[in-house]
């Protein structure tokens, strides 16, 4: 038999129980991201011992102009100069699977605390990857971190363009670096913290982005790429590493095939179960070079400069729920012969613009796109099945050219 109190009674241990979950998973949380703090300190502590440099503060870091929309705060120097743009980073020392030294740097973190204690991009969607296939499970001892898997820079990069007047697909394609089965730029460190972490040098050579490199200062300097957003160029990036062969020599990346098995192809929003975030190289753009509308896979093979592909959105290092990601699923587009023929063909300058010319008829999927649905992140565009991962330095004010 009940009395009048024991429905009262359940409901209030009921609360109490429901209460010590939340406070429990509140504490585990909180674990969890003194953890990820606690890594981050380590590899910055042990950064600037070896480097005789103060460990990266927003205090001591380089007082960049408003103008020129640095994203990677920890960044030590940035060139602008048009077609010969670069950055330097600090790097960080670690071992790979075959026990020899590697350098590296990070420019992406799935943390927001831990972004800020870095000065690097915060990229939420990282933690999408975590568990799959396509990252790398690492470990940290002592400030150094240990990679599974290997890269080998010893190739050597080569590429002949094709035959007028797309000049795609290449005659050659050899990317000058290529990671193994078990490399991927996506670190998973024991914390759960998601890292974009990407080899630069080690005793097979250099990255072919390095332009110097200073192993006792721990500094490297990489040519970074242009590239167009919401309607103004200068979207600054590197390009580290690629799923597939043709991108890492399109863009000079490491061929690093496990990065491909980061979910989800064709799935931008950040409602999505998905690591990846949609943009579009052209395939066959303008190619006159230095006329203001030279863009796409045509001017890169022809002229032997960036792309300039459209990217959706920036980084957004202040909003803890952005959908910002270093991980780029390319959705290629390619001009229609109506374009052709209307002389349409010119330098796409944002999605948005991206999105008419496509309701319009002037661009559509590019013919190396695979069957399958198309994304409306970025109009309908079919996915390329191919990821490039390209961290956003920065989008600086300059005039165009």
């Amino acid at each position: 038999m009940t009395d009048k109190f024991s429905w009262p009674r359940r409901l209030l241990s009921i609360s109490a129980m429901i209460g010590l979950g939340v406070v429990a998973a509140g504490t585990m949380h909180a674990q969890a991201g003194s953890a990820m703090t606690a890594e981050a300190g380590a590899l910055l502590a042990t950064e600037a011992a070896e480097a005789h440099r103060p460990a990266y503060t927003p205090e001591n870091a380089v007082a960049y102009k408003p103008s020129d929309h640095v994203y990677i705060k920890s960044a030590l120097a940035i060139d602008f100069t048009y077609r010969k743009a670069s950055v330097t980073l600090p790097i960080f020392r670690g071992v790979q699977g075959n026990g020899k030294t590697v350098y590296y740097i990070i420019t992406e973190a799935s943390d927001f605390d831990v972004s800020k204690q870095m000065g690097i991009n915060f990229a939420p969607k990282l933690a999408k990857a975590a568990g799959t296939a396509g990252a790398q499970n690492v470990t940290l001892v002592n400030g150094i971190m240990h990679f599974p898997g290997n890269v080998d820079f010893s190739p050597i990069f080569k590429v002949v363009a094709g035959p007028p007047p797309t000049y795609f697909p290449p005659k050659v394609a050899n990317p000058g670096g290529v990671g193994d089965a078990k490399w991927s730029p996506v670190v998973v460190l024991p914390s759960g913290l998601v890292l974009n972490a990407q080899q630069v040098h080690n005793p097979t050579g250099s990255h072919k982005r390095v332009k110097a490199l200073d192993l006792a200062k721990r500094t490297v300097t990489l040519s970074i790429l242009d590239g167009v957003q919401g309607g103004r160029q200068y979207y600054y990036h590197l390009v580290t590493d690629a799923s597939i062969p043709i991108a890492a020599v399109l863009e000079k990346g490491v061929y690093a095939p496990r990065l491909g098995m980061v979910p989800e192809f064709g799935e931008s929003l950040l409602s999505e179960n998905s690591a990846l975030l949609g943009f579009s190289p052209v395939l066959n753009g303008n190619t006159v070079e230095g006329s203001g509308d030279d863009q796409g896979f045509s001017t890169a093979l022809h002229n032997g400069i960036d792309p300039i592909n459209v990217f959706p959105i920036p980084p957004d290092n202040e909003d803890a729920t952005n959908n910002y990601s270093p991980l780029w699923d390319a959705h290629v587009s390619q001009w229609t012969a109506k374009a052709i023929e209307q002389g349409k063909v010119h330098r796409i300058h944002s999605m948005a613009e991206q999105k008419q010319l496509i309701a319009e008829g002037y661009l559509t999927s590019a013919y190396i796109n695979p069957p399958g649905p198309g994304n409306p992140y970025v109009g309908g565009l079919r996915p390329t099945h191919a990821i490039i991962d390209c961290p956003v330095v920065a989008q600086p004010d300059l005039p165009a050219q």
